[in-house]
């Protein structure tokens, strides 16, 4: 689990961060689980954001998406969520203790 200083360490560095995964009318699936995770082992930290047109509470997609990858929340902020994995190959990201 994440602590408070570490979520909030992740907020700051996803802030530029521009979301490279879309939730639509047909709300989070497998596949798109498994390119996230694929995703998430090369990045650590990323963005998904959640279309307009998605028939899913933005909070459901986020958990949806936490238990496909694996992956931590970082938060949910709009129509946005942020993830985060640590990676088994690719470690760059350093959280505080």
């Amino acid at each position: 689990m994440l602590t408070g200083k570490q979520k909030r360490f992740l907020r700051s560095k996803a802030h530029h961060l521009n979301p490279i995964f879309q939730v639509g009318k047909g709300g989070v699936n497998e596949n798109m689980g498994k390119q996230i995770e694929e995703a998430l082992e090369v990045r650590e930290l990323l963005k998904v954001s959640i279309l307009q047109n998605c028939d899913e509470d933005k909070d459901e997609v986020a958990r949806s998406l936490v238990s496909l990858t694996g992956a931590e929340l970082v938060q949910v902020i709009g129509h946005t969520v942020v993830l985060y994995k640590e990676s088994k190959e690719n470690k760059e990201i350093v959280l505080p203790s």
